[in-house]
């Protein structure tokens, strides 16, 4: 009874198994968004700069170089644990761009990809990467 008590009804936080679910978020998300959306758009093409700048963008082609290395480096980072947060932030505000600025008159099942990247996204800005990742490596030598 105890394990279906805890199962269903107590948090998993302090646990080694919360971390390595937290591993496989980053794993799945992180290594998707990088190889499914980030790598196809770089280097970054006319027809994405245009696409940028029919947005309303100044500078359109910094800003599609930074949502294509957002997606991009910025997935590869997060399936590492490195630099997690930073790149976390970088993503949400990209993946909130295509999901209501690009993508604003589609009907929400072309949104929801977008805003579920973005919530993973927001999730790992305040949870951080966990215990396997490259900061947690990082954090602990520099302690």
């Amino acid at each position: 009874m105890n394990r279906i008590k805890q199962f269903f009804f107590s948090t998993l936080e302090d646990r080694p198994i919360a971390d390595f679910g937290l591993l496989i978020l980053r794993l799945g998300a992180g290594l998707s968004m990088a190889f499914g959306h980030g790598l196809g758009k770089v280097p970054v093409s006319e027809g994405f700069i245009g696409g940028v700048e029919k947005m309303g963008f100044v500078m359109p082609a910094f800003f599609a170089w930074a949502a294509a290395l957002s997606e991009f480096v910025g997935g590869i980072f997060i399936a590492l644990g490195f630099a997690t947060r930073p790149s976390a932030v970088f993503l949400t505000i990209t993946m909130l761009v295509a999901a209501f600025i690009r993508h604003a008159e589609d009907p929400f099942g072309r949104k929801e990809k977008a805003i579920l990247f973005a919530l993973i996204a927001i999730y790992l800005i305040f949870k951080g990467a966990g215990k396997y990742s490259l900061d947690e490596l990082i954090y602990n030598r520099m302690m």
